[in-house]
């Protein structure tokens, strides 16, 4: 069933709703007919018998005086003369009578038995008359409530059968209805499983399915933009990556030919061996945002550090660079983070490589420890940042105004995401302010 087309399996789940409720209302109907029918019959039979109290029987069940002949026979004889019914039943129903009449206890009483191959209603009513008791035994035959039943149960098939069959078009209709939205859905996902998304989902509908729709074509836009931004980023590694290469093939080949572009060899290997830093910074650079994309798919694996061990470490580590540069560091002592301390000192050693950078004469470190949050202020006396530049920091390869390529912001910008923590990058009069906003309490 599960294999079969949907359209199909919706025609096929509405008729057999519609079949079984037919099935049980004609069960339901055809019990509630032949019971209510039962009933009537009873009320009848004693309806008439109420009748006849007010027209005495002679004792041979004849009445002296009757209203218009009813379908309900009676019989009225002593009830030690039960015997003489052998005129009117068979002796085997007369002994069951006998054994009700002795086992009643009220007045009147209600039975149905089979007799002569006929199912019969009868009601016993124990009649005083003087010193003597009688009893008027009142029946009628069952075959006016099977004719009934049996009509109105052949109407009712005959209504069900005929709602069912003009039922299945409408089924019909809505089966495919409901199914060809998702029909093209799964033509569309095929599609951009191939690669092939340059056809729009168009959807005309906000229920559960256009729903569905408006999600494909959310994940197809996202799929775009992400095929733009891979193709982008590999044009960008590709070439910042060429430069420091062609660099180093370039001087090398000038060596092997007596040549030194910088005046002698030792500084010409000087220029060689930064190239190759800054290569190798790039790649590593890369690997880590790669191992950032891993990290942030997994569950983390946080504790607790303080901030202020792990801003000096890499500041001690950073200041040689720049000897001439004055460092004035302020940080709390007792800020402490639950996190991944290995990511935040590569996030500080981002942030200040690119303070180093840009700076002039000073950078400026200030930690504040707030009720909620931890706020570190970094800041330069750099040239301020072109503002159209301030929109575009955090992506790779972003380039800057000393013309550098780099990833050191979209590695900073991952991992405090990944801290639920943010950043904003601002000038102001004094050159360009960083501003790292770290929640205390991590969910």
């Amino acid at each position: 069933m599960k294999n079969k087309p949907l359209a199909f399996q919706i025609w096929v789940v509405i008729s057999g709703i519609l079949l079984t409720i037919s099935i049980v209302l004609i069960i339901l109907f055809s019990n509630t007919l032949r019971s209510f029918f039962t009933n009537e019959i009873y009320k009848n039979i004693e309806n008439e018998q109420q009748v006849l109290t007010e027209y005495p029987l002679n004792r041979d069940g004849s009445p002296k005086s009757t209203p218009e002949n009813r379908s309900v026979q009676h019989i009225l004889i002593p009830s030690d003369e039960l015997n003489q019914m052998a005129q009117f039943f068979p002796h085997a129903f007369i002994e069951k009578v006998q054994s009700f009449v002795k086992k009643q206890k009220s007045a009147t009483k209600r039975y149905s038995e089979e007799v002569n191959g006929q199912h019969i209603f009868f009601v016993i009513k124990k009649v005083s008359t003087g010193n003597t008791q009688y009893i008027l035994l009142s029946y009628a035959p069952d075959s006016y409530r099977d004719d009934l039943s049996f009509t109105l149960f052949k109407q009712l098939i005959f209504i069900l059968g005929t709602v069912i069959l003009l039922s299945w078009i409408p089924s019909i209709w809505l089966a495919r209805y409901l199914s060809r939205p998702i029909v093209a859905f799964e033509k569309h996902v095929k599609r951009i499983a191939q690669e092939d998304w340059d056809d729009p989902v168009i959807v005309d509908r906000q229920d559960e399915i256009g729903k569905l729709g408006h999600t494909i074509e959310e994940m197809r836009q996202k799929l775009i933009q992400k095929d733009e931004t891979e193709r982008t980023l590999l044009q960008n590694i590709s070439h910042d990556l060429k430069t420091p290469v062609m660099v180093i093939r370039g001087y090398t080949q000038s060596i092997k030919d007596g040549i030194f572009p910088k005046g002698d060899l030792e500084q010409t290997v000087e220029v060689i061996e930064g190239e190759a830093e800054k290569l190798e910074k790039k790649i590593k650079d890369l690997l880590y945002l790669t191992k950032l994309d891993y990290l942030s798919k997994q569950h983390p694996a946080h504790s607790p550090f303080l901030v202020s061990n792990t801003m000096l470490e890499v500041v001690d580590r950073l200041r040689w660079s720049k000897n001439e540069l004055q460092w004035n560091v302020d940080l709390d002592d007792e800020a402490a983070l639950e996190g991944d301390p290995e990511q935040w000192s590569k996030l500080f050693e981002n942030v200040l490589e690119n303070q180093l950078r840009y700076a002039k004469n000073k950078i400026d470190i200030h930690m504040k420890q707030e009720e909620d949050q931890i706020r570190i202020v970094i800041r330069n006396d750099g040239p301020p940042i072109e503002e159209h530049m301030l929109s575009s920091l955090y992506e790779p390869f972003s380039k800057g105004k000393k013309g550098e390529f780099g990833i050191g912001l979209s590695i900073v910008k991952r991992i405090l995401s990944m801290h639920q923590a943010s950043i904003s990058i601002e000038n102001d009069e004094l050159g360009v302010r960083y501003t790292i906003t770290v929640p205390k309490k991590r969910l």
